[in-house]
């Protein structure tokens, strides 16, 4: 059946918002995406009715407590875990990953190695940096390959040693949009001994997630940028993170996930999330997929992708038919299964800034500048201050908007 995307776009409110006239283009999703009604009913309803800390004996602290395991148990399908003991529930994804840095590389001797990619997001970055300067440990960088936009099997392997203890890998890149194949980088990275931490932030939004099948350790991921509220994601083998020392209170529980979520939980933000999973099921359902909740989940997403990926193409063949135009990342139009609709571009004569001000003004949001992604602007040797313009497609983008983007950027270069 073909994408009802009339129907998608009117669960999200905000689509039809505009400002002094003009319609938003909500081109702006890697940094974040709208949510639907179902999810703001959620939270509200939650924030009405049921607003608690938990562990009473009264109802409404009964409530919290159950919106708590509930955000839990969902997410655990949403990914693939065994259990809700492997989902852990934060602020952010960054914020996850500085935490469970100090518990994942607790025995870390010094002269021990963290691998880190070039392609990642500075908060898969950050964390390890630190950590390792507070411990004495080495970094050592994998590049990614300029031609595929991935980074290469052989090039991991060449920074491997019997000293490496961990590896941050990146699943999609929030600049080029490229996707690795964390399977065969996962297993290099196992295979040496070491433990690997996967950032699938921009990922999650456009792919289903099956933790257990990618070799690796820990995913992270993001719920404002799959639709839902701003909340972090950490998932992990329950019988590591059952083995990592937790840095928490002395009365809190030794059990994961408890033991890793510090103070009291969102709870308004915790209703949400559950119902931003209940948005993918219900979205399996409505475009024909059968079978339980995690075979609706990823039924909406392979419907999903087929509606998105050739919006992406279309965008990126557009692009390149404009003069002094350069793409960072996958153009190929047969490689749209190896990336997500998440472009960046520069042109040769406008600033970055120049182009996403003119954007902004014609009512489509987009981002500029290096967007976090600091060491990929620094390994392709862009000025950082500048960046590129970054364009990201969701599943309630429309071709009209791709079509009206096309036609304002060619104005602002004209």
């Amino acid at each position: 059946m073909s994408f009802p995307i009339s129907q998608v776009r009117g669960l999200f409110p905000s689509l039809s918002l505009t400002d002094e006239g003009v319609a938003r283009a909500y081109l702006d999703n890697p940094a974040g995406s709208q949510v639907p009604k179902s999810v703001v009913d959620a939270i509200s309803h939650y924030m009405l009715h049921d607003t608690a800390n938990a562990g009473g004996m009264f109802r409404t602290s009964i409530a919290s407590d159950q919106v708590w395991v509930k955000a839990h148990e969902d997410m655990a399908t949403f990914l693939g875990a065994k259990s809700m003991a492997e989902v852990i529930i934060g602020q952010s994804m960054t914020m996850l990953t500085f935490h469970l840095s100090r518990s994942i590389c607790r025995d870390f001797k010094p002269g021990d190695q963290i691998v880190i990619t070039r392609m990642e997001h500075e908060g898969n970055v950050g964390p390890w940096l630190e950590i390792a300067k507070d411990k004495g440990l080495e970094i050592r960088w994998v590049d990614f390959n300029k031609e595929s936009w991935q980074v290469e099997a052989e090039d991991l392997a060449a920074q491997l040693t019997d000293r490496t203890r961990l590896v941050a890998l990146n699943y999609a890149s929030n600049m080029t949009g490229s996707i690795n194949d964390v399977q065969t980088l996962s297993k290099l990275a196992k295979d040496a001994g070491a433990l690997v931490y996967l950032d699938a932030v921009q990922l999650a939004p456009h792919h289903s997630v099956d933790a257990h099948t990618l070799g690796c350790d820990f995913l992270v991921c993001s719920a404002y940028k799959f639709f839902g509220p701003h909340l972090g994601i950490l998932w992990g083998k329950e019988e590591i993170l059952s083995n990592l020392y937790p840095y928490k209170g002395r009365c809190v529980s030794d059990a994961s996930p408890e033991c890793f979520e510090l103070g009291s939980s969102q709870f308004e933000l915790m209703a949400g999330l559950s119902a931003t999973v209940d948005y993918f099921a219900d979205l399996g359902a409505l475009c024909g997929g059968e079978g339980d909740r995690r075979q609706l989940i990823t039924h909406a997403f392979d419907v999903s992708r087929a509606y998105e990926e050739p919006l992406t193409n279309r965008f990126i063949d557009g692009l390149q038919s404009l003069p002094g135009v350069k793409i960072f990342g996958i153009t190929n139009p047969n490689r749209i299964g190896e990336r997500v609709p998440t472009v960046s571009f520069r042109h040769a004569d406008r600033n970055p800034a120049t182009i996403a001000t003119a954007l902004a003004k014609a009512g489509i949001q987009v981002w500029h500048g290096h967007n976090y992604a600091y060491e990929p602007a620094r390994s392709l040797n862009l000025p950082l201050d500048e960046g590129v313009v970054r364009v990201g497609l969701a599943h309630y983008n429309t071709d009209a908007e791709v079509e009206n983007t096309l036609k304002e950027i060619e104005k602002v270069l004209a």
